[in-house]
């Protein structure tokens, strides 16, 4: 296991296949959700919010847009911080699959600050959000994949981008392999959710990045649980 987690894995996750799906990814979400909550999954993104809005001078008003949301339940956390903080938030939520925007927008029927929209990163406007956040999204990319897909979540940003993943690391893949196992019979998510360690990053990675970006604020850090918190900044 260690010789195999030196390196990224490349294969694919089965919620990367889009002709896939139905009921049975619709309930691997809802199990994700158990997974996140146990493993922590918005502190990472939002410790890059807070870092973000910061920055900007902690503005009353914040629009925030979520790319590859699944069912957007990590964005709860940063609604409950946006009210503690008196902060107006704004949130959009978006993915590829009519899955994942269905179950948003029942997990969000009552809340009139998130609206949720299925559509694809590349195809998303200059500045259509002050931040773009990607919880548990990165690491469905390649590492030669991954600087355009940074490249456009900042041109879709004010502010800058957010991402928050996983850190592959034999324990979390071990935890995850056991977690995935005691919670859920999913295919998806016993398949998918070891997988997503062993696609995680570790430092080296995230200065790859960060060298083939070029960009002049870029930061990374290591989060509880075996989670990165990494923040791009927009240029002025």
């Amino acid at each position: 296991m260690l010789e195999r987690l030196k390196q990224r894995a490349v294969r694919a996750e089965l919620m990367d296949d889009f002709t896939a799906g139905g009921p049975e990814l619709t309930e691997a979400l809802r199990h994700l959700r158990r997974l996140n909550r146990l493993f922590a999954a918005a502190g990472p993104t939002l410790h890059g919010v807070r870092l973000l809005w910061e920055r900007a001078g902690r503005p009353e008003r914040l629009t925030l847009l979520d790319i590859g949301c699944g069912s957007g339940d990590v964005n709860r956390a940063l609604l409950r911080w946006a009210d503690a903080e008196g902060i107006e938030l704004c949130i959009t939520l978006t993915d590829m699959t009519e899955e994942a925007c269905a179950e948003a927008r029942r997990f969000y029927r009552d809340e009139p600050r998130v609206r949720v929209l299925q559509g694809d990163l590349f195809a998303l406007e200059p500045g259509s959000a002050d931040i773009v956040t990607g919880t548990q999204f990165a690491h469905h990319f390649t590492a030669e994949e991954l600087p355009a897909v940074a490249a456009a979540m900042l041109r879709a940003s004010a502010r800058g981008v957010v991402l928050g993943d996983i850190h592959r690391h034999w324990l979390a893949w071990t935890a995850v392999w056991a977690a995935t196992r005691i919670v859920s019979r999913n295919r998806y998510i016993r398949h998918d959710g070891p997988l997503s360690v062993a696609k995680g990053f570790t430092a080296a990675d995230w200065r790859q990045l960060r060298e083939a970006l070029g960009t002049g604020f870029f930061i990374y850090q290591w989060r509880p649980l075996f989670r990165y918190t990494v923040v791009i900044g927009a240029e002025p």
